[in-house]
C-alpha cells in the first residue's frame, strides 16, 4: 500500500516592523520567486497574495520536509532576491517567526478567496488584528508582547 498525503497549509509572514516595502512595481516577481522556492522544495504554491507590509501563502508541502525549515528557506531566499531588486530602495527584511496552520481540502476554496481578497481586506483591518484573530481562531496561545518586532523595542 502507497503512502498518500494532502498537507495543506495558509502562512502569513510580515515584512520587518510591517514596513510597506513590497511595492507594486515588484510585488507579482516576488510572488513567482516564492513559488520557484516552493516548487524547490517540492511544495506546491496554491495561492498567494498580500500588501506592502505582509504576504499570505496557501501552500501544499511534502510531509518529509519541516515546515518551519521550508519557511524559513523561503524567507532566507526571497529577502536575498529582493535585496537584488533595483525597484527596492532599502534593505529588505523579512520579521522573525510566522503564522502557519492546517486547512482540510473542502475549505481550500474559501481560503484562496480570503488570500486574493487582501487588498480590499486590509482597508478595513490592520495586520496585527488579522494575525492575533488567526492566532485566537487556532487556539494558540501568545504573549501579545512577543507577536511583532518593533523598531524601537526589538
Amino acid at each position: 500500500m502507497g503512502s498518500y498525503t494532502q498537507l495543506t497549509y495558509p502562512i502569513v509572514y510580515a515584512t520587518k516592523y510591517r514596513t510597506r516595502s513590497i511595492v507594486t512595481e515588484i510585488r507579482e516577481r516576488l510572488y513567482e520567486y516564492i513559488r520557484g522556492t516552493l516548487r524547490g522544495k517540492n511544495g506546491r504554491l496554491v495561492q498567494i497574495g498580500g500588501v506592502a507590509d505582509h504576504v499570505h501563502l496557501l501552500a501544499q508541502l511534502s510531509p518529509s520536509l519541516a515546515v518551519s525549515g521550508v519557511i524559513r528557506d523561503v524567507k532566507a531566499n526571497s529577502s536575498r532576491w529582493m535585496n537584488e531588486q533595483p525597484e527596492v530602495k532599502r534593505t529588505f527584511e523579512w520579521q522573525k517567526g510566522y503564522g502557519a496552520f492546517t486547512v482540510s481540502y473542502s475549505r481550500i476554496p474559501k481560503v484562496r478567496a480570503y488570500i486574493q481578497n487582501q487588498e480590499e481586506h486590509h482597508r478595513k483591518i490592520t495586520f496585527q488584528e488579522e494575525y492575533v484573530d488567526f492566532l485566537k481562531r487556532h487556539d494558540i496561545q501568545f504573549r501579545t508582547e512577543h507577536l511583532f518586532e518593533d523598531e524601537h523595542h526589538g
